[in-house]
């Protein structure tokens, strides 16, 4: 089962892109699927920049008050994400993501993409980022990363050489 569950999800999850042309996530879709990723992210980023940082460093620590925060907000943020993985692929996938199986894989596959971006040399920056974000709501994070995500978008569409996450993301609303 847990052999099927992976197959389907890494199935859906690359035919995203070629349905982005109509679907696309919202604001909330994309702050839910950063959310539900957000401790996975927290951890990876905590590995590779081991080398880098002190022990006590934010992004180095492996549990406590900050990463239960985000396990929290991860747990609520599921139903939300589901939702939107949904509605970029098959809708047969909602089955499948009410598997038990079906977070973890997900936050397994998602997280290294993410993590593997991370130079070692901007560790110190993550670190400082995460420090001034944390007694902040999860929320915020997540608003701050697809808001971040949409503005590097905007200047890869103007030319300019910026490397972004390939995501499905619906238009920004003018603020």
């Amino acid at each position: 089962m847990k052999a099927l569950v992976a197959v389907a999800l890494a199935a859906a999850l690359t035919s995203a892109p070629a349905m982005a042309q109509t679907r696309c996530l919202t604001e909330t879709d994309a702050e839910s699927i950063a959310l539900v990723a957000m401790p996975d992210i927290v951890r990876g980023a905590g590995i590779v920049c081991a080398a880098r940082l002190p022990a006590a460093s934010l992004v180095r620590q492996t549990g406590g008050p900050f990463l239960d925060k985000y396990q929290t907000a991860a747990d609520r943020a599921w139903p939300g994400a589901r939702a939107a993985i949904v509605k970029l692929s098959d809708p047969a996938i909602d089955l499948l993501l009410g598997s038990d199986y079906a977070r973890p894989l997900l936050t397994a596959a998602l997280a290294p993409l993410l993590v593997g971006r991370i130079a070692p040399k901007d560790c110190g920056t993550i670190d400082h980022l995460l420090t001034l974000l944390a007694p902040l709501p999860p929320q915020n994070m997540a608003g701050v990363i697809v808001t971040t995500l949409h503005y590097l978008k905007t200047e890869k569409a103007k030319g300019k050489n910026v490397a972004v996450p390939d995501l499905p993301l619906c238009a920004e609303e003018p603020r």
